[in-house]
């Protein structure tokens, strides 16, 4: 059988964030891990790690087209079997565009498929369910995409309850922080008054200043520092995760993390109240609350530090986050994406006699 050749169109950047890459990513290492041939089509700008990231599994990039005949003909000059589209800039005529050429489509949305014509949707977040769509839809955290890097440091059991006097924190806020979430949540974080280590990822020159403005209190540490390959491993030696309801939330749960989640952006909101709600993650509030001037703000941002001090201070309660989220995500969701596609594309092996 000839060898399936996967396109993955996605976009990176300071404004658009890593999100929708690092999924990509992950789905990029299992058709690998399968022998296919795989390329990403998109714009990378201004990351050097993610850049990086695709170099070393010999992943080329190439433009990203925009245009519905521009993603025709960009797959059919790479000679494509599949396109996975993940963006919510991309015209959506694209998905039928490739369609009707031949190429089996899978649209990765969140809640909303803007119309997308696909073959297949998939919808990883918890609870996701939309029954009306022209092609079958893989729903929930089931088929949550995690790269190899989180799948190999998932521990075999969730965390058990260890009581320390100044709990490790990690905070982190996607790859860029590209609403600046990490000024604000540091703010919060030293403002419960409980003694802490916190380290803090700065996506940015401009975030990682306002970082450094940050007085800690008595028994508190702050420390920024650049994104990292490494960040599994922060998360898993984390007593505390506090991080952006966006992808990052499966790998927390994959890794067992006790994690407060900020919701910061208006398409996190849905999945946020569900996570929640079912007891994945503590629930810190929207960031245009924790930012919001007089009253309605100082009542938020104290809510939120009232909620990180419980969590802080009494090793059960992160436990029990902890064992929820790791019993939510197995970490195989991409393994199982990937089997539908090929049951979909792949011809069946010839029978034996």
């Amino acid at each position: 059988m000839s060898t399936l050749r996967v396109g993955l169109r996605c976009d990176a950047g300071p404004r658009r964030g890593v999100g929708h890459l690092v999924r990509c990513l992950a789905l990029a290492e299992e058709f690998l891990a399968r022998g296919a041939h795989v390329a990403v089509f998109g714009t990378v700008e201004r990351l050097g790690w993610a850049t990086a990231e695709l170099a070393a599994r010999g992943i080329p990039l190439h433009p990203g087209p925009d245009t519905p005949d521009g993603l025709v003909e960009a797959a059919r000059r790479h000679e494509l079997d599949v396109m996975v589209l993940d963006s919510y800039e991309l015209d959506p005529a694209g998905a039928g565009a490739l369609r009707d050429a031949g190429v089996f489509t899978l649209a990765v949305i969140d809640g909303d498929s803007r119309g997308q014509v696909a073959d297949l949707y998939l919808d990883q977040n918890f609870g996701a369910q939309q029954p009306e769509l022209p092609g079958r839809l893989l729903a929930g955290s089931g088929y949550a995409l995690l790269r190899d890097s989180v799948t190999t440091a998932r521990p075999p059991v969730p965390p058990s309850p260890t009581a320390v006097s100044r709990p490790r924190v990690l905070a982190f806020f996607g790859g860029t922080d590209a609403v600046g979430a990490a000024p604000v949540l540091t703010r919060v974080l030293v403002a419960t008054g409980h003694p802490m280590d916190l380290t803090v990822i700065v996506g940015r020159p401009e975030i990682e200043a306002e970082v450094e403005d940050v007085t800690p209190g008595r028994g508190q540490i702050v420390r920024p520092v650049a994104p990292t390959t490494s960040l599994p491993t922060l998360i898993t030696e984390a007593d505390l995760v506090v991080s952006a309801a966006g992808t990052s939330t499966w790998e927390l749960c994959c890794l067992g993390a006790p994690a407060a989640l900020v919701c910061v952006v208006d398409n996190q909101r849905e999945s946020y109240h569900r996570v929640v709600r079912h007891g994945l993650a503590a629930g810190l509030g929207e960031l245009p609350e924790l930012t919001a001037a007089g009253v309605p703000g100082r009542a938020a941002r104290a809510a939120a530090a009232r909620t990180l001090h419980g969590l802080l201070s009494s090793a059960q309660r992160r436990a029990t986050l902890a064992g929820q989220a790791w019993s939510t995500v197995d970490g195989q969701g991409r393994a199982r994406v990937v089997d539908a596609v090929c049951d979909a594309v792949c011809p069946p092996a010839a029978a034996t006699s």
